[in-house]
């Protein structure tokens, strides 16, 4: 069987990834609808050979529409509940819904039951917690999670389109040997931006009044509802650094029993969508340049924490355009059309 499918969103960076991906993993499309704002309505993108005019997204655009992928942004809120009241099932990628309580934050490999459980719209994670999640979630089963120490390496891409040609620009500025102009980074919507290039940003979307960053309160909340646990305690520190694609993660995890290097290696690389690089010997580790383009989410530098009883340190790289959010996404939709849940 073939589904009628919307992109809604699909001129951005996560909206052009969700059409890669339906090439390469051959999901079942009757119907393919392309839809963005006003500005970007009329542009005519080449799909698998055929033609397809970006329509303007409404209320109406979504009749005869069983799967709804949404990239994330301001249209979520504005036409996700039009999209579930003309009958289809609503992916989304924005923060919108994330934690709403009867919506289902779902990353399909580590909690697939949640999907079940939903009422028209499915929520995608924050990349940087679907990376995490993908790492945690092996381990947890080892031994349940007291406590997550999270520090992120984030890629400019994470900020859209925008982020990486910002970078470029800065770069190419620095090439010419002139003073790189700042218009994006940290948060776009601020007033005050800083150059990325050859720089640190320890700001990740705006502060809350705890001074953490909404980006790291989101890895916090995220996590607990996608582990179903509301006692995991857990920290965050993100950070935007001058790559383009896939981000990186330094995870520090206290269990509440043991659990050794080789049983949490072994672990990781039995778990679906996780791939093991570690190797010291050999300076074998993840990296974003090696993640950037693939599907799977990378674990390396696994090692006791001395610090505390029960503890481990890993580093983890992902991509976080595809499987920190199309792929992600589309692989929800996936599972539903497995299970006949559509």
């Amino acid at each position: 069987m073939k589904y009628n499918v919307a992109i809604v969103g699909v001129t951005g960076a996560v909206g052009q990834e969700f059409l890669r991906l339906i090439e390469e993993r051959n999901f079942p499309f009757a119907e393919l609808k392309m839809l963005a704002s006003a500005r970007s309505a009329g542009k005519v993108i080449n799909f698998m050979g055929k033609d397809y005019t970006v329509e303007e997204t409404t209320e109406q655009s979504f009749n005869g529409v069983q799967i709804a992928l949404f990239a994330g942004g301001a249209a979520s809120k504005l036409f996700a509940p039009a999209a579930v009241k003309a009958g289809a099932v609503v992916i989304d990628n924005s923060s919108n819904f994330r934690m709403v309580p009867e919506v289902p934050l779902v990353v399909p490999e580590v909690n697939p039951q949640a999907i079940a459980r939903h009422k028209g719209i499915i929520a995608n994670p924050n990349c940087s917690t679907i990376i995490m999640v993908m790492a945690l979630k092996p381990l947890y089963d080892l031994s349940r999670i007291k406590r997550v120490v999270v520090s992120t390496y984030q890629a400019v891409s994470g900020a859209g389109r925008e982020g990486m040609d910002e970078l470029k620009a800065q770069l190419d500025a620095l090439a010419r040997g002139e003073q790189p102009q700042a218009n994006v980074l940290p948060v776009a919507k601020l007033d005050k931006h800083y150059q990325i290039a050859s720089n640190l940003l320890p700001q990740i979307d705006v502060f809350q009044d705890n001074l953490y960053t909404k980006e790291e309160m989101k890895m916090v909340n995220e996590t607990q509802k996608i582990m179903e646990d509301d006692n995991l305690r857990v920290t965050a520190t993100t950070i935007r650094v001058p790559v383009y694609r896939s981000h990186a993660e330094s995870v520090n995890v206290e269990f509440e029993d043991e659990v050794s290097v080789e049983a949490a290696r072994k672990a990781l690389e039995n778990f679906p969508g996780v791939i093991v690089r570690d190797d010291p010997a050999q300076m074998i580790y993840p990296q974003p340049l090696e993640t950037s383009g693939k599907d799977d989410v990378e674990v390396g530098r696994i090692r006791k924490d001395f610090s505390i009883e029960h503890g481990l340190n890993l580093w983890v790289c992902g991509d976080q355009i595809r499987k920190g959010a199309a792929l992600n996404a589309l692989q929800i939709a996936e599972y539903m059309i497995a299970h006949d849940m559509i």
